[in-house]
């Protein structure tokens, strides 16, 4: 069984710092891309940055630039997303996601597995 599990969540306040990880199970994903989504309540789930397989290449919103950076280890299976700076806004259900090929997605349909996100909260 595929799993994506993901950690590091919690309540922090504006400015502070978090460090998401993403441990999958079940399968290797070396030969995938990855990604991190946010689904804030009654919106959409939004993209907010990918990675290639092979870690050369990555994507961010324009709303994280700067302040985010996901990197993975192929060797451990994992992804993570380092969050710097952060805003009330950035408050949401955070997921990682495994991409259906090796490129970098921006949309969900690009992807096939998801994990089943943690929480960020963020007081202003």
């Amino acid at each position: 069984q595929v799993q994506l599990v993901e950690s590091g969540g919690g309540l922090v306040q504006a400015g502070d710092s978090l460090r998401l990880s993403c441990a999958a199970s079940g399968r290797t994903f070396s030969r995938n891309g990855m990604g991190w989504f946010r689904q804030a309540p009654g919106k959409e789930r939004e993209f907010i940055a990918c990675i290639s397989w092979r870690g050369d290449i990555t994507s961010y919103a324009d709303f994280v630039k700067g302040r985010f950076t996901i990197s993975r280890d192929m060797s451990k299976n994992t992804e993570s997303l380092q969050m710097n700076s952060l805003k009330f806004e950035d408050t949401a259900v955070y997921y990682c996601a495994a991409a259906q090929g090796p490129w970098c997605g921006l949309s969900t349909v690009d992807y096939e597995h998801w994990g089943q996100g943690t929480q960020v909260t963020v007081s202003s």
